[in-house]
């Protein structure tokens, strides 16, 4: 199986982070899934403006051909003014309405507020669930203190615990998927 996390954020490293020590976990548990990060940093996906994808750049093809190559993803976003960043929504948009079908779509958010912990489930949950994306009973809000403020390596045992968590049930749900399929 393989396993894409998207970092979708054009600025810091936490976001990045996140998706990595999930990645690891994920890796540990299951060493044979094949991982993958895509970092939105690390490609400029053109703004969506409804056409088809054949109209945009390479970098906005290869971004989307490989979330819907993934046989399950996890997508990670920081919290700004109480939403979900716009690079990782124009993404999105690209998508269409049965690309996550079968598929598993975890949730992981940092913000330097608590009180933004909800957010990913009213924002994007209700994106990926449209998209017929199965979306775990729980994500992963990280806030900014539970990272080392040099290293921004994820510090906080009990968020460790939860994307470790996250991605046990994630593997259990798709290994059923699969197995229901065949």
């Amino acid at each position: 199986m393989k396993l894409v996390g998207v970092s979708g954020t054009l600025a810091g490293e936490k976001t990045s982070q996140a998706v990595s020590t999930f990645l690891t976990a994920a890796s540990s548990i299951d060493p044979q899934l094949e991982i993958e990060l895509i970092d939105l940093r690390e490609y400029e996906v053109e703004l969506c403006r409804g056409e088809p994808l054949s109209y945009y750049n390479e970098d906005t093809w290869k971004v989307v051909k490989k979330i819907l190559s993934a046989d399950f993803l996890l997508f990670g976003t920081p919290i700004y003014q109480a939403s979900i960043s716009g690079v990782l929504k124009n993404l999105l948009d690209f998508i269409p309405e049965n690309g996550f079908k079968n598929k598993v779509t975890g949730i992981i958010a940092t913000g330097w507020s608590d009180k933004h912990f909800l957010v990913p489930e009213y924002q994007l949950k209700p994106v990926l669930s449209y998209l017929k994306g199965l979306v775990p009973s729980a994500n992963v809000f990280i806030p900014n203190n539970s990272f080392d403020m040099e290293t921004n390596e994820i510090n906080d045992s009990n968020v460790s615990k939860r994307l470790h968590s996250l991605a046990d049930e994630m593997i259990f749900l798709q290994q059923a998927i699969n197995n229901r399929e065949t």
